[in-house]
């Protein structure tokens, strides 16, 4: 496959999913900024979901104040944001027209009509009228298209390409949400005492199990209250929980698999390393070394996979 069209897929798929993980931290800030609390732990709330984003400058540079409403305006519909769900949504769009032909008629269409409908609802004010019902549409169309790539699209580089964009961008994603959320929290509420900080946390947890789907998973599997290292290892090293870091590991290596004609290859070996050290890491051991310092340096490591594939497989400019 040219690397150019592998380049468009990749990021294709990339856009799509960050869209789809900024409407799910959005959607959990807005939730949770309708339960009583003060004004500060609020601002807290959405200054936490800038830095998930790495946007607190950009942000300051727009705005003087925090709010909800400039946060979710900016992170939403501010096309001078990469990461705002406008700017991946058509970033997406066009990364798929320009491998039209690589694509199935459905794949397609879902990425346009999927643009075109989101400029409808901006411009008629649907997103200011019902925030929360926003959220679930952009979180849909993420769903629908990779329900139609899986359903529709012969299982080739094109597809595999696909599958590594998405799964490399929720890795990434997922580990800066726990990494701010559980940073978030002070030691007060950690393991509280207080019958007012155990309700703190108790809705503080579920609202980040929410904000990745995983909130009936963690009763399924654990089956008690809610505990931060469960949440921990949940979203971590779960192999069964399809947000985790090691589900999306799974899935980047067996994609990566497909695509590397050299066995020995640099980038292959370190999501080899990097899903291993997920597949035998224990939570106890992560938390006893720092959880802050584990999720930072998988990042970094995350980031340079992501450098790595982009020279071996992709197009060498940034996109």
């Amino acid at each position: 496959m040219l690397s150019r069209t592998a380049d468009h897929l990749f990021w294709m798929s990339r856009y799509t999913e960050r869209a789809e993980n900024t409407a799910r931290m959005l959607d959990v800030n807005y939730q949770s900024s309708l339960l009583p609390q003060s004004a500060a732990v609020a601002q807290l709330g959405w200054q936490g979901l800038l830095s998930i984003s790495e946007l607190g400058g950009l942000y300051s540079s727009k705005h003087d104040k925090i709010s909800s409403h400039d946060v979710m305006e900016f992170m939403v519909k501010d096309e001078s944001n990469p990461s705002s769900i406008v700017s991946c949504l058509r970033a997406a769009r066009e990364n798929a027209r320009a491998v039209r032909g690589s694509l199935t008629t459905e794949v397609w269409e879902t990425a346009n009509s999927t643009w075109l409908d989101l400029n409808r609802m901006l411009k008629t004010g649907e997103f200011e009228a019902d925030p929360a019902q926003f959220f679930e549409w952009v979180k849909f169309r993420s769903h629908l298209s990779r329900g139609v790539t899986l359903g529709t699209m012969l299982q080739d580089d094109a597809f595999y390409f696909l599958r590594l964009g998405t799964f490399l961008e929720r890795a990434d994603n997922t580990a800066r949400l726990v990494d701010v959320k559980f940073h978030a929290v002070e030691s007060d509420f950690y393991g509280a005492a207080s019958e007012k900080d155990q309700e703190y946390d108790f809705y503080h947890w579920s609202a980040i199990l929410r904000s990745v789907s995983a909130f009936e998973v963690y009763r399924k599997v654990y089956r008690d209250v809610i505990t931060p290292e469960r949440v921990a290892e949940l979203l971590i090293l779960r192999a069964d929980m399809p947000r985790s870091l090691h589900a999306s590991l799974n899935e980047v290596l067996s994609n990566l698999e497909m695509v590397a004609g050299n066995p020995a290859s640099e980038t292959l070996r370190r999501a080899g390393k990097l899903r291993a050290d997920l597949k035998f890491g224990r939570i106890d051991e992560i938390l006893a070394t720092g959880l802050h310092a584990f999720l930072t340096q998988f990042l970094d490591r995350v980031n340079e996979l992501g450098s790595h594939v982009s020279r071996e497989f992709l197009v060498p400019v940034q996109n």
